[in-house]
C-alpha cells in the first residue's frame, strides 16, 4: 500500500535524525533553554527578517493552536476561523475545551476574507447590548488552508488592516507553511507573513520533523507569560533540545524551503494526470493537497493500491477525495500512482 492521506505518513528527513543522533550523548538544561533551542530561535528570526521576534517550540499543530489562543484571549473573547479551520473542524473542540468559543464563518476555499471580517467585528462592535455576546478578540487563519489554497500578499494585508482597526491580534496556523511559501501561487516570504501577522507558526511535524511546531510572536505585547500557557496545557517538553535540533537543522541552507518544493511538484505532476483523464477538482490547488472528484468505481480500484482521504461527496455522487504528498514523497510512488490513473 503507497499512502497518500497525509503528510506525516514518514519519520523525519535523514539530516535531522543525523542530527539528533550526534547531539544524543550531549548534557544540556531542560525546557527549551539550551544552545541548540537558542541557536534555532536565531535561524528563524534571521528568515523572519525579524531579531527581536519571540520564537517557542511546541510538539504538535492542535496543542500549538490551543495553547496560542487560550493565552491571548481573555476569558469572555471568541475566535474568528473559517469553518472550514482546523480548529472549529478537526480538533475535538480543543479550543473551546479551554472556554473560548470558536466563532466560524462561511467560507468554500478555506480562506477568510477582510469583507467578512470587518462585517462580523462591525456587527458586533455596533450591537448596544453586546456584552451579551462572545466578543472577537483574534482572527485564526490557515496557510495554506484546508483545501490547499494560499493567502495572496494582497489578501492578508487587508486581513491584517481590518485586524488593526479593531484591536484585535491576527494568527496564522502554519503548519503546512513550507508547502505554502514555495507554492507557485504564493508571493509572500516569511518577512511578509511575520509584518503581517501577530502571531503564527512554522510547521515541522508535516514539515520534515519528527514532531515540532515553531511559534513566532512579532507582536510582542501579546506574548508575555506564554511559557506558562505552554507549560499549563503540557507541552513544555522536558527534553526541549528535541525540537531546537530539529528546527536548527531545518533551517540552515534553506533546507526546510528545499524539501518542501519536492511534496509540490509530485503534487502537481498527479494534479496533472488526473487532469489529462478529464477529472475535476474541487479548487485549483498548487501546494501538496490536491483534491479530485472520483467516482466510486475509478476510486475504488485506486484504492486497492493507495491510500487516500475520503471528504465527502459532491451533490452529485462524487467523492471528495484528497490526495497528500510531502517533503518525503517518493518520485517512482507517484509514478505508480500516475500510471494506475
Amino acid at each position: 500500500m503507497i499512502r497518500f492521506e497525509c503528510d506525516y505518513t514518514e519519520g523525519a528527513h535523514p539530516a535531522i535524525i543525523k542530527s539528533l543522533t550526534e547531539t544524543n550523548e550531549e548534557q544540556t538544561p531542560g525546557y527549551g533553554v539550551d544552545i541548540h533551542c537558542d541557536h534555532a530561535r536565531e535561524l528563524i528570526q534571521q528568515a523572519c527578517g525579524q531579531p527581536h521576534a519571540a520564537v517557542h517550540f511546541l510538539v504538535g499543530g492542535t496543542q500549538t493552536n490551543m495553547t496560542v489562543i487560550d493565552s491571548v484571549l481573555r476569558s469572555y473573547q471568541g475566535v474568528i476561523s473559517s469553518v472550514s479551520g482546523h480548529i472549529n473542524g478537526h480538533e475535538a473542540g480543543a479550543v473551546e475545551g479551554t472556554g473560548h468559543k470558536v466563532l466560524a464563518l462561511p467560507s468554500e476555499d478555506g480562506k477568510l476574507t477582510a469583507e467578512q471580517v470587518d462585517a462580523f467585528c462591525k456587527s458586533h462592535f455596533d450591537d448596544p447590548e453586546r456584552e451579551h455576546n462572545v466578543e472577537p478578540g483574534m482572527v485564526y487563519i490557515s496557510n495554506p488552508t484546508e483545501r490547499g489554497l494560499v493567502y495572496s500578499k494582497k489578501e492578508l494585508g487587508m486581513l491584517s488592516s481590518v485586524c488593526h482597526r479593531y484591536d484585535i491580534p491576527l494568527f496564522m496556523d502554519g503548519a503546512r507553511l513550507g508547502y505554502g511559501l514555495t507554492s507557485k501561487d504564493n508571493d509572500m516570504t516569511l518577512h511578509d507573513i511575520t509584518s503581517f501577522c501577530d502571531v503564527f507558526y512554522i510547521g515541522g511535524t508535516k514539515v520534515g520533523a519528527l514532531f515540532g511546531e515553531a511559534v513566532v510572536f512579532s507582536n510582542l505585547s501579546i506574548e508575555k507569560g506564554f511559557r506558562y500557557a505552554i507549560k499549563r496545557h503540557g507541552g513544555l517538553l522536558a527534553k526541549g533540545r528535541l525540537l531546537g535540533i530539529q528546527f536548527e537543522t531545518l533551517f540552515t541552507d534553506n533546507l526546510y524551503f528545499k524539501i518542501s518544493q519536492n511534496a509540490n511538484e509530485q503534487a502537481l505532476r498527479i494534479h496533472e494526470a488526473l487532469e489529462k483523464k478529464g477529472y475535476k477538482f474541487l479548487n485549483d490547488s498548487k501546494t501538496n493537497q490536491q483534491f479530485p472528484l472520483l467516482p466510486d468505481d475509478e476510486l475504488n480500484r485506486l484504492e486497492k493500491d493507495f491510500s487516500f482521504a475520503r471528504f465527502g461527496k459532491t451533490e452529485d455522487g462524487l467523492n471528495i477525495v484528497r490526495i497528500c504528498t510531502c517533503w518525503a514523497t517518493r518520485k517512482d510512488n507517484v509514478d505508480k500512482l500516475i500510471e494506475a490513473i
